[in-house]
């Protein structure tokens, strides 16, 4: 019989909370993999499964001699992305030609490797390079399209113990890379890689570098007894060679040892989960300023990050990146909000719109930021100490405006309520001595914030100039404004960075102020230079510490605010009529229909939360795979 897999009530809580544990992490990893083998079934089944046929041949063959070794491969950081994609993109092509399916070969090949299983099997050859998730890549294969690949028996790897990358199921907190026994869960191998001409024979241990063979590093960390070990995935094909110049894998090795201390002592908790649940890190190009990290939502575990350059960075890279991963699994098996809604949300974080679904991404990745810089803060003294509180105190409020965003603009489901009710508990028992609890500090972070969301809207937020002219006329007559028009926020296209060095620089002075600008001279400012953002992101601030009665307008209609100051000045200046513009009275006068802030504390007070009772489970509609897809494979040899 299939089961489903179910979340009980107490995991299920647990992961909303921010958290979730070993266990959790387990059932997540193991509801991935049944995805991805899912998924494989339904790229075999389709237009591009006869291409494919030999390496799904194979694949069921390795299955059958040593389970782990497939396991090891649907588990890792590359496959999933690349199930994914084939199982969407197989439609479109013609059979054969061009498929990504085609690369089910290389997973395969590596398969075989890991289990010992004489194979031949030729694997497609992506600009000029031959590259084994997982494995390494073989350099100079020439200008061949594919390459035969052929494997010697061999003993393979344990149940317990598959190669890099790989996972067995875990008791409950026993660390993963423990049980695989590490590095000599490599075994030697006999493989050789032919193309036309030429034959290049891979050093017996496959981790080790030869002429014509750059394998997949295998970084590792222990401390106090809990241990990580991550392949440094550098052989997808879909992805950029590691620039070896800056941060190869010694200067990875290395930095992840400091990170990990620094994850086990300060954030144990934390720590057991990435031991659990991680899988691979995939380093990306270097940004021109900073660093860049990501996460695909189709590998689970695996942290997508540019050189962090310093420990404390990865740590917390690895712990904000495995948040998403953690979500992204839970949302295959709960549906936490419904189709509809408002499509673009503002996301305190980010410098553009994001969908419900990314909203929800974001408020949970912030848990794990909260908690970051609440553990690590306490043990800090002087600047760093600081420095943690502000971040902290800056995190904290960042994740209560999106909980505000999620709970007035998301169409929720039950679970997805709970979801939030959880995060929200979390959130508010954040605090913890040592960090934050400092009034002038928390009035700062309000300052930052207010303006941060005014500079948004006036980027972002859409009016209608109808609407714009309607209003004047209103405010010409001495009339209320009525009902507001909609808000409306427009989308973004390509890249998107932040809103200027101008407001940058106006937000980092806000740190140390003791208090923010008088509103009046905010006010003045924003008359002199209306087109300048940071002054309008300064009178939101102000007016907003201040208790102005214009402030929920400033903030939350900021660019109502302005199109219909610019419209009153502008035709003041053509007429030489004083028309009143003053951008503290146009706000008070708009705010007699309550512009956002408002609906948004009363929305959320008003909405009657349903909770689940005791004792019932989140079940799901996705199944368990009692046999794995490739049973239903016709193997030979």
């Amino acid at each position: 019989m299939i089961e489903p897999h179910v979340i009980p009530d107490a995991v299920f809580d647990s992961l909303a909370g921010g958290e979730g544990g070993p266990q959790a992490v387990s059932l997540l990893r193991r509801a991935r993999r049944s995805r991805n083998l899912l998924l494989l079934r339904h790229a075999l089944d389709g237009p591009c499964g006869p291409a494919v046929q030999e390496a799904a041949e194979l694949l069921a063959r390795v299955e059958r001699a040593d389970p782990a070794a497939v396991e090891a491969v649907v588990d890792g950081p590359s496959f999933g992305t690349w199930v994914s994609r084939t199982a969407h993109d197989c439609p479109s092509h013609r059979r054969g030609e061009g498929c990504t399916a085609r690369d089910l070969a290389a997973f395969a090949a590596v398969a075989a490797v890991r289990a010992g299983v004489a194979a031949e099997i030729s694997v497609p050859v992506h600009a000029g390079l031959l590259r084994l998730p997982g494995l390494g890549t073989a350099t100079r294969t020439e200008a061949a399209e594919q390459a035969l690949v052929v494997t010697a028996s061999g003993p393979g790897t344990s149940a317990g113990a598959p190669a890099c990358g790989g996972q067995s199921e875990p008791g409950a907190d026993v660390p993963r890379a423990k049980r695989r026994g590490g590095a000599a869960a490599r075994p030697e191998r006999l493989v050789e890689i032919r193309v036309p001409g030429r034959a290049l024979r891979l050093p017996r241990d496959p981790s080790r570098t030869s002429r014509d063979w750059q394998p997949v590093a295998l970084l590792e960390a222990e401390h106090a007894g809990l241990t990580l070990s991550l392949p440094l995935e550098t052989a997808d094909p879909r992805l950029p060679a590691l620039d070896t110049g800056r941060a190869g894998p010694a200067a990875w090795q290395g930095l992840l040892r400091q990170a990990w201390e620094l994850l086990v002592e300060s954030h144990p908790r934390r720590a057991r989960e990435l031991a659990a649940g991680l899988n691979g890190i995939v380093p990306l190009p270097a940004p021109a300023r900073g660093v860049t990290s990501a996460t695909s939502r189709n590998a689970f575990g695996t942290v997508l990050a540019s050189w962090p350059g310093e420990p404390e960075r990865l740590a917390l890279t690895l712990l904000h990146e495995f948040q998403h991963s953690k979500l992204s699994a839970l949302m295959d098996l709960v549906r936490l909000h419904e189709p509809g809604g408002r499509p673009r949300l503002y996301a305190p974080w980010r410098p553009d719109p994001r969908p419900p679904g990314g909203l929800l991404q974001g408020i949970y990745a912030h848990l794990g930021d909260l908690a970051f810089w609440r553990d690590s803060g306490g043990a800090r003294r002087g600047p760093e100490q600081a420095d943690a509180a502000w971040r902290f105190e800056r995190t904290r409020a960042q994740a209560e405006r999106g909980l505000a965003e999620a709970w007035e603009h998301v169409r929720l489901t039950s679970p997805g309520e709970r979801f939030l009710e959880r995060a929200a508990e979390t959130v508010g028992s954040a605090g913890s001595p040592g960090v934050g609890g400092d009034e002038g500090l928390s009035r700062a972070v309000a300052r930052v914030e207010a303006g941060g969301e005014a500079a948004w809207r006036i980027r972002w937020a859409v009016t209608d100039a109808a609407d714009v002219r309607r209003l004047a006329g209103l405010r010409r007559a001495a009339r209320p404004p009525g009902r507001l028009p909609p808000d409306e926020v427009g989308s973004a296209a390509g890249a998107v960075e932040g809103p200027g060095p101008e407001f940058g620089r106006w937000a980092a002075t806000q740190r140390g102020a003791v208090r923010a600008r008088p509103v009046r001279e905010a006010a003045d400012a924003v008359v002199a230079r209306p087109d300048r953002v940071e002054c309008w992101a300064e009178l939101a601030a102000s007016a907003a510490e201040e208790g102005s009665a214009g402030a929920e307008a400033l903030r939350h209609r900021t660019e109502l605010v302005r199109d219909l100051f610019l419209e009153l000045t502008g035709e003041r200046r053509t007429s030489g009529r004083d028309a009143g513009c003053d951008p503290l009275d146009l706000a008070a006068w708009l705010a007699a229909e309550p512009p956002g802030a408002d609906r948004l504390r009363t929305s959320r007070e008003a909405r009657d939360v349903r909770r689940d009772g005791p004792g019932q489970n989140t079940g799901v509609s996705m199944s368990q795979n009692a046999r794995s897809p490739l049973a239903n494979t016709s193997a030979t040899g």
